[in-house]
């Protein structure tokens, strides 16, 4: 095997990195959000979701969002808030002016790359949906973002080196000793240059991060809850995965031996009846989604005054308010509002 990390090195990842600017969207993704458009007034979470789904028009809708000027520049970090930030007509004009990829029409550099990452991609997405459930993770609109874009950097890798990943990963069966084998090999690995890329587009810190130590043994966090859904993806395409390292990146993120056999048991059937995700922007306040919650779960004012620490004229001043933003008459039916939307 032939190293390459004295071989103009960093001059093949810098064409790689602008070669990426022409990774093209999937025919199929592209024509899905025109037909949505092509629709009088397209549905929010039906737009997130088309381009949450392929990997170029992910990239693409955020990294025109985080340089939006206002508030929000460099630090939109979800698809959710990036169709929110701008318009219906620029997410549409993204769409049409993509360079698009065909399974059955394959030319040009990248052969069947784009499909073949893609699979992959949403597996992990699936996988790390699946977990945010299980732990009831916050920052779950992030998450699927992350999780579909963990592996850009071996589209890096394997544009700037025409062996990878096969000469590169050889007999490696598991993605710890891929990850090994690349850095002994090339010098770095595909977990760095992939936060090297996100940093490279604008994205903001928390997904470059996430990005760049979703392989570290000392992962913690977002990076883990990644980790753990890319095992659970292979393990779910039938590839080799150890189960003395998933269960140990399990236990980082707060699962049990008994939760994770739940989730991998699950990962092959439709996800039907898990939490919906809040794909509209929600009108209510940080402190009134608080009280809102307490409600839900049968508690009177002065349970929820106390538990805030405010008084409780102050609960019925936030009821009110919740009421007028969600036209809802009382509380039974501004609960189930706001947990159909998501929102708690």
């Amino acid at each position: 095997m032939v190293r390459h990390h004295n071989e103009g090195h960093g001059r093949r990842l810098t064409a790689a990195f602008e070669a990426l600017e022409a990774f093209p969207v999937l025919a199929e993704s592209r024509n899905r959000v025109l037909r949505l458009f092509a629709q009088e007034r397209p549905a929010t979470a039906d737009v997130v979701t088309a381009v949450e789904s392929d990997v170029a028009l992910a990239i693409a809708t955020l990294r025109l969002a985080n340089r939006v000027d206002g508030r929000s520049r460099g630090r939109v970090d979800s698809v959710v808030r990036a169709v929110s930030v701008l318009s219906p007509a620029a997410v549409q004009a993204l769409a049409s002016r993509a360079r698009t990829f065909d399974f059955f029409e394959r030319s040009g550099i990248w052969e069947g790359t784009p499909e073949r990452f893609r699979l992959h991609g949403v597996a992990t997405q699936r996988a790390a949906d699946r977990l945010a459930a299980e732990l009831g993770y916050e920052e779950r609109d992030r998450l699927m973002v992350t999780s579909l874009l963990h592996d850009v950097g071996k589209l890096v890798l394997a544009h700037a080196y025409p062996g990878y990943p096969r000469q590169v990963h050889g007999d490696a069966k598991t993605p710890e000793e891929r990850i090994h084998r690349e850095r002994r090999e090339l010098g770095v690995d595909h977990a760095l240059v992939g936060g090297v890329l996100a940093r490279r587009w604008g994205l903001p810190r928390a997904i470059a991060s996430t990005i760049e130590r979703h392989h570290a043994s000392d992962a913690d966090g977002e990076a883990a809850l990644v980790r753990l859904a890319d095992m659970l993806a292979h393990y779910g395409q039938g590839d080799a995965v150890s189960p003395s390292e998933m269960l140990q990146c399990a236990r980082t993120v707060g699962l049990g031996p008994a939760e994770l056999r739940a989730v991998m048991y699950d990962l092959p059937y439709p996800s039907n009846g898990q939490r919906q995700r809040q794909l509209d922007p929600c009108p209510l306040s940080t402190r009134e989604i608080e009280v809102l919650k307490r409600l839900g779960q049968g508690k009177v004012y002065k349970q929820i005054a106390h538990e805030l620490a405010l008084s409780t004229s102050t609960v019925r001043t936030h009821l009110h308010n919740i009421y007028g933003k969600l036209g809802a008459v009382d509380r039974a039916q501004a609960v189930l509002i706001a947990t159909e939307r998501g929102w708690i």
